[in-house]
């Protein structure tokens, strides 16, 4: 492909791309080394234009798919369109008339509204478009122009007419000149073929069209010509796939609509086939280079820590936790290091499976370490924990009773420095059994005697990165130690399918049961200031009663930038108007360590009746008592934020409620709130909130380098979603190398960045 080329053409030979010869045509990464200025028409103006919208190379170009299409074959011609229908037509500017406004004519009248009046044809007619307030128009359809408009049709003194309709520019024209003939001249040409247009994501700072878009993109795959396949036919037959260069073809200009599905389902597969390709490598290379921990989790006697731990408890575990302790039980047993998921919903139970999971760590010997993403939830984690494990003892040959108890040490960046230096003590000579902490746990001067499992708690606030570097403690500052186990946790759900592409590498299990006692939390949507007035009286009510409540505010300080209350300020006008008379407690992540426990003490013991904090009691907050919680700006926060919220009442079996204030209409609160309504199903929340947000959001930092899912639907997308996974198994069982995939290879080494390509390839 050189700058100056015409026409497809020839395959590369082998020495051009790099590869075996049998596998034809042009690979992405020639692509992707070709800068868009090769394309004719590309000069400096628009290649400033094309990198405001993120593209650089003819794969960037070739990547940057449209957002949707006009049928040019349905439209309805001029000829044809009548008075009171909303109609689409495609047709050429020919006349512009911009008028900014007249007098009146009475008395005390200013002048009329500004408008644009623009005349446009197609080979059957003309009609009459008539802009009010939208002086703008003239700028945007200059004579020449090709535009799709639709509106309702009117009529006006005998002619008929669109007012203000809707405009996309498909072929920009040239401002300052007269359409130099009648209806069908110019536009004939290109109306009357019946084509379907490509729109494609436009910025304002760059002043592209979308038709000259689609024209680089068009010159783009022409010179291209074949595209190396990376699919073989009998993969594609088998998975019912058209081949690569039909699917870029027809994503970017088919021929007939029906096309454009089956080429998004075909780069929609290899999206989803080149992340799970990775997860699968990824897996592989962790076992090929593990040195795992065969854990003693059985005893003859059932005298396991794990099973005495079970036992001790004050109320019974239920099936979902039994069932996921005895798989994770099981992985520990085994010759290979765990790496495993564990999903459950809010107050699911997933700290005993946790606790139960470091404890047959420790009763063997070893050391447990558990890491959550902030000091509230790690505080709040050490405080339960210890409370679970209470009367426990492992073996110590140097005490008189020859046990010890359990020790549980918390680990955070506010720990002093005396209080951290025995702790690092403890760690490195094994006397601190169990380690719960932030971030601070992957100090370099953190080092244990032997880390034998490792669970890190809501695994969506982290990366790929901090799970290793916490696996690595195990092998110590020399290497010669093993691989602890590892859990990671969350109590955010996500679908099947997007779990299946961000822990691929993970193996899955649920907890999809509620403990006894649990009770639905009455969830609604204070929209008016009679219902708010509603969810401060029931705050009373609960208080009067002997029970507490939270109310949550997106802010900490006020803002004149975001109109959104104030944890501070509104903790101030609650107490001086809806909330008068009640103790109330202001909780936020800029206190101190000290504070916030001490404010968090006392709304446990019910010297605080209220207490008014922002998301800091999104996750591991636990108080019985409070049963009711008050969120104001919902619309602000997103659907997993708020049922996190909501899932800090109900937890002592008296009815419970959530009130939500929002006066927000915007389509996306409408259909936050009102799902948080209907549904406490953290699974069916995730699915709308993947509805909502798309796979960016919720795949977020977990997506290594280029591999972001542009075209794959992970609701809709489910199959190709198994079915990529299925192959990519299929495919390193038989290959664990890829030797006989070079292309798989190096597209690979493309979409994910250096340090995983190295990792994944190093063999």
């Amino acid at each position: 492909m050189t700058a100056g080329g015409a026409g497809p053409p020839a395959a590369p030979d082998a020495e051009d791309t790099g590869r075996p010869a049998s596998v034809p045509g042009r690979r992405l990464a020639q692509l992707d080394g070709l800068d868009v200025t090769v394309l004719r028409g590309v000069g400096e103006g628009a290649r400033r234009d094309l990198e405001a919208l993120g593209i650089r190379s003819v794969l960037d170009l070739l990547t940057h798919y449209p957002r949707r299409y006009i049928d040019g074959t349905r439209m309805v011609a001029l000829g044809d369109v009548v008075p009171g229908e909303s109609v689409s037509v495609l047709a050429e500017v020919r006349r512009v008339r911009r008028n900014s406004g007249r007098p009146g004519g009475g008395r005390g009248r200013g002048r009329g509204p500004a408008r644009v009046d623009v005349e446009v044809v197609d080979p059957t007619g003309r009609l009459q478009l008539v802009f009010f307030n939208q002086v703008w128009r003239a700028g945007q359809l200059p004579v020449g122009t090709l535009a799709l408009f639709y509106g309702k049709v009117g009529a006006y003194r005998g002619e008929v007419q669109m007012v203000n309709p809707t405009a996309e520019v498909l072929r920009p024209g040239l401002p300052g000149e007269e359409a130099s003939g009648g209806a069908g001249t110019g536009a004939s040409e290109d109306v009357g073929t019946g084509r379907v247009f490509p729109v494609y994501p436009l910025s304002e700072k760059a002043e592209l069209t979308s038709a000259r878009l689609a024209r680089f993109v068009g010159e783009a795959l022409d010179r291209a010509g074949e595209l190396a396949d990376p699919v073989p036919e009998v993969w594609r037959r088998r998975f019912g796939l058209v081949g690569r260069t039909a699917a870029w073809n027809g994503i970017h200009r088919p021929t007939r609509m029906e096309q454009r599905e089956p080429s998004r389902r075909r780069l929609a597969f290899d999206e989803l086939f080149r992340l799970q390709l990775a997860l699968v490598l990824r897996r592989r290379r962790l076992e090929e280079d593990a040195r795992g921990i065969r854990h003693a989790v059985v005893r003859p006697d059932g005298s396991s820590l794990p099973h005495r731990f079970l036992a001790a408890l004050p109320f019974e575990a239920t099936g979902a936790q039994r069932r996921a302790i005895d798989v994770i039980l099981a992985d520990l047993a085994g010759p290979l290091p765990m790496h495993r998921l564990l999903q459950g919903d809010v107050g699911s139970g997933k700290t005993v499976v946790a606790v139960a999971t470091l404890l047959a760590g420790v009763g063997g010997g070893h050391q447990g370490a558990l890491m959550a993403p902030t000091e509230v939830l790690a505080e709040q984690h050490a405080a339960g924990v210890g409370r679970l494990i209470e009367g426990l003892s492992v073996p110590d040959p140097a005490t008189l009773t020859g046990t010890r108890p359990v020790t549980v040490r918390l680990l955070t960046s506010r720990t002093g420095a005396r209080e951290r230096a025995e702790l690092h003590r403890g760690l490195a000579e094994g006397t601190v059994d169990l380690v719960i902490g932030t971030h601070a746990l992957l100090g370099e001067d953190v080092a244990f005697a032997s880390l034998g499992v490792v669970v890190i708690d809501e695994q969506h606030r982290f990366g790929v990165e901090q799970r290793a570097a916490l696996r690595e403690k195990g092998r110590g500052p020399d290497g010669t130690g093993h691989d602890p186990d590892l859990l990671v946790m969350t109590a955010t759900p996500i679908p099947r399918t997007a779990a299946m592409v961000v822990f691929g590498d993970l193996d899955m299990t649920v907890v999809d049961e509620l403990p006894p006692g649990r009770t639905p939390v009455q969830t609604t949507w204070a929209r008016t200031d009679l219902e708010a007035a509603a969810a401060w009286a029931r705050v009373r009510e609960e208080v009067s009663a002997g029970r507490r409540a939270y109310v949550v505010c997106p802010l900490v300080d006020g803002s004149e930038r975001v109109e959104a209350a104030s944890a501070v300020r509104e903790s101030e006008r609650l107490a001086a108007e809806e909330l008068s008379g009640l103790r109330l407690g202001l909780l936020h992540g800029q206190m101190s360590s000290v504070e916030k426990e001490s404010v968090m003490a006392s709304f446990r013991e019910g010297t605080v009746d209220v207490l008014v904090a922002t998301t800091v009691v999104e996750v591991g907050v636990d108080v019985a008592e409070a049963t009711v919680m008050v969120v104001e700006d919902a619309d602000r926060f997103g659907i997993a934020q708020l049922h996190q919220l909501r899932g800090r009442v109900g937890r002592g079996g008296d009815p419970s409620w959530c009130f939500l204030l929002s006066r927000s209409d915007s389509p996306e609160a409408t259909a936050r709130l009102e799902a948080l309504e209907r549904t406490g199903d953290g699974f069916e929340l995730a699915d709308v909130d993947l509805a909502l947000r798309g796979e960016g959001t919720i795949l977020g930092a977990q997506q290594k380098g280029r591999s972001d899912l542009l075209l794959a639907r992970l609701l809709s997308d489910r199959d190709l979603v198994d079915d990529a996974r299925v192959l990519a198994e299929e495919l390193v069982g038989e290959d664990p190398s890829l030797a006989r995939h070079p292309l798989l290879v190096d597209e690979l080494r493309l979409f994910v960045d250096d340090d995983e390509a190295a990792f994944l390839f190093k063999s």
